[in-house]
């Protein structure tokens, strides 16, 4: 190993595919009408995204410990950058479509790549660490993403937006170039593909971690596919539907610091997922109770706050048995709920009922913490 990667590094390239989705999300309403398409159909192109990250997440995955990382990262970002510019020019739906396939396809490697890298550098006790204060540094992109998409949309309509992504993908890229080293130890070599999988789909704690990463995260994006056209039909312009990233960032920041305050006292990562879930599930019925006025952003907080506390504690837990096969093994495990995230809001766009889905996904995401409770021991 070279030096050590700097943190405020891979804390951006971690948050970089949530960011530059929440800066997508309050266009939506605008492609629906440049492009002469329903909601339905406005709210599947986040749909497509995942299933394109699901299959971007397998393959940087992969190629992180074929490679190395440090390549795998920056031609992922060559290639999300591609897809942006394509959306940019485009001038038909179709052509979005794949734009943000390809897109997705890229940027994939900020996830899977950076938890690698993480992996390679921290054990479980630091890692579990690391990832509340990732936690607490996601709570800052729906804010940014979302008030900056909405401006760039009032101002300037969609290419406004796909701009915006042009020009973050080019400084993201050019900062990994100068800054990111090698982070993997053993590089030239890499593990039996087949021989991973075969453990990963027996393991029953990778199942169920997940389907639970899968179902907070529908939660979440749910709202983001689907509160656009909640405001849009209350009255709302998309700027005010960015505005509301405000709150969503600080109920982020509120959860991931109660989840730091929760490690840092040694309570069970497993203790707080089915408090999280306990939490997300307050939250769903509140919503689906006041969706119809804009006093469905309060039980949203709840939302908010159990997806903050669940997500760092699953995925610091998921592969603490995969470090020699950290990159393979991260991949599957992320092309396993990428799949889920992508069909879950494929349903989700269909439904078009934000309470429904939260309360549902939420009662369902605190059986399978139990579960998982129960298993881990």
């Amino acid at each position: 190993m070279k030096t050590q990667p700097k943190l405020l590094l891979l804390i951006v390239l971690i948050m970089f595919p949530q960011f530059v989705e929440t800066i997508y999300s309050p266009a939506l309403t605008s492609i629906a009408t440049e492009f002469t398409v329903s909601d339905e159909e406005a709210s599947q192109t986040i749909s497509v995204y995942f299933f394109a990250f699901a299959i971007g997440v397998i393959f940087w995955g992969i190629a992180a410990d074929r490679m190395g990382r440090r390549k795998a990262m920056i031609y992922g970002l060559i290639t999300y950058g591609i897809g942006s510019s394509l959306a940019l020019g485009a001038l038909h739906f179709s052509v979005i479509i794949l734009a943000r396939m390809i897109a997705a396809f890229g940027i994939a490697v900020g996830s899977v790549v950076t938890q690698t890298v993480f992996r390679d550098l921290y054990d479980k006790k630091e890692l579990g660490k690391k990832f509340s204060v990732i936690g607490i540094a996601l709570s800052i992109s729906p804010v940014i993403g979302l008030l900056i998409g909405g401006l760039m949309v009032k101002k300037y309509g969609v290419l406004g937006v796909f701009s915006t992504l042009v020009f973050l993908s080019i400084v993201l890229l050019l900062a990994t170039v100068k800054f990111l080293p090698e982070t993997k130890k053993d590089l030239g070599t890499a593990p039996a593909i087949k021989e991973v999988i075969v453990v990963l789909l027996g393991d029953k704690l990778i199942w169920l971690s997940a389907i639970l990463v899968a179902a907070f995260n529908i939660m979440l994006f749910s709202y983001y596919s689907l509160a656009p056209f909640i405001f849009d039909k209350l009255g709302y312009s998309s700027t005010e539907f960015g505005y509301s990233g405000v709150l969503l960032a600080t109920s982020s920041l509120m959860g991931g610091l109660i989840n730091k305050k929760m490690v840092d006292q040694n309570i069970s990562s497993t203790v707080l997922i089915v408090f999280a879930a306990a939490i997300a599930g307050v939250g769903g019925i509140g919503t689906l109770l006041l969706q119809e006025s804009l006093f469905f952003l309060i039980p949203m907080i709840f939302v908010v706050v159990g997806f903050s506390i669940a997500i760092p504690n699953i995925l610091s837990q998921a592969l603490v048995k995969y470090t020699a096969v950290a990159g393979t093994a991260g991949a599957l495990f992320g092309l396993m709920y990428y799949t889920m995230i992508a069909v879950g809001l494929v349903v989700s766009g269909l439904t078009q009922n934000l309470g429904l889905i939260l309360t549902f996904l939420s009662a369902f995401s605190l059986i399978v913490a139990l579960t998982y409770k129960k298993v881990h021991r």
